[in-house]
């Protein structure tokens, strides 16, 4: 898997803010859509205070191997993830980063189609989805990218 094609999607999807805001959630969020944490030094800090490029790469490096090993935990075996396309790869770690590795595990049908490398089905599930209405442009592209896959 091109590791860094897979970050650069993500992070034109996620955005990238040198400061402290609110998701649309209300949660208090940093750099590439980093949720912050307890034990962050910046969870006591003020929506609107600047954070370094530095923290922000930090925390997304760190989001990015967490989430991309959620992946294949909840996808099955790392031999199997690694089997599949990698456009195929690229959208289940988007997805899970967006989503976790709970709440993307709860995609069962659209997991099971992408076992079976159906690829059509895993994008009608994917559309099948309060997800998929919600993050809008990126879940139309990532969409795309499983019609696209031979």
């Amino acid at each position: 898997m091109d590791i860094e094609k897979c970050k650069a999607q993500i992070k034109r999807h996620e955005g990238e803010v040198l400061e402290i805001y609110e998701d649309s959630l209300g949660y208090k969020t940093l750099g590439i859509g980093h949720l912050c944490q307890p034990e962050d030094p910046e969870y006591d800090w003020d929506i609107g205070t600047k954070v370094s490029q530095e923290v922000v790469d930090m925390y997304y490096n760190s989001d990015f191997d967490k989430h991309l090993k959620e992946t294949v935990h909840v996808f099955g075996t790392e031999e199997d993830f690694y089997k599949l396309p990698e456009d195929i790869q690229h959208v289940l770690v988007n997805m899970c980063f967006n989503l976790g590795g709970t709440r993307m595990s709860k995609f069962r049908n659209m997991l099971s189609a992408c076992r079976e490398h159906n690829w059509e089905k895993m994008a009608a599930e994917m559309e099948d989805s309060r997800w998929f209405k919600q993050v809008g442009r990126r879940s139309v592209e990532l969409q795309a990218l499983v019609l696209n896959t031979v």
